[in-house]
């Protein structure tokens, strides 16, 4: 279970943000949310994550620009990407999940991107971003 890891969850749609944060809260982690790349910034700079999970296409700082912000000022932090919008043929440096989806998917591919990552636990997140 998460064991109060916290992470950061950007999704811009209200129903899905709001379900899949309670669901992995039910499940003992963290969960910081955002709607967009904006918001999550602000996140970044006030919280230590363990690991974001981030839809790909959401406005106000979403898409390409947004996992290009990730990869440079974030390039240790783990990211799950989400998107309905994404094919297999557009390359992200992230490992992708495309919706629909199941959210004990998501936790699942959560739990073994935290067991990969180098002292991901709730006292020491394992990614960081540049501050």
């Amino acid at each position: 279970m998460g064991e109060n890891v916290p992470v950061l969850l950007v999704e811009d749609d209200d129903a899905l943000r709001l379900g899949l944060r309670d669901y992995l809260q039910q499940r003992g982690y963290v969960v910081l949310v955002a709607s967009d790349g904006v918001g999550a910034i602000k996140h970044l700079l006030d919280h230590k994550v363990a690991l974001v999970v981030t839809d790909y296409r959401m406005p106000a700082l979403g898409g390409e620009y947004w996992i290009r912000f990730l990869q440079t000022f974030c390039p240790t932090l783990p990211v799950l990407v989400t998107s309905s919008f994404l094919r297999h043929g557009i390359a992200v440096p992230f490992p992708v999940i495309y919706k629909p989806c199941e959210f004990r998917d998501v936790e699942e591919r959560i739990r073994e991107m935290l067991a990969a990552a180098p002292s991901a636990g709730a006292g020491d997140p394992g990614g960081s971003c540049e501050r």
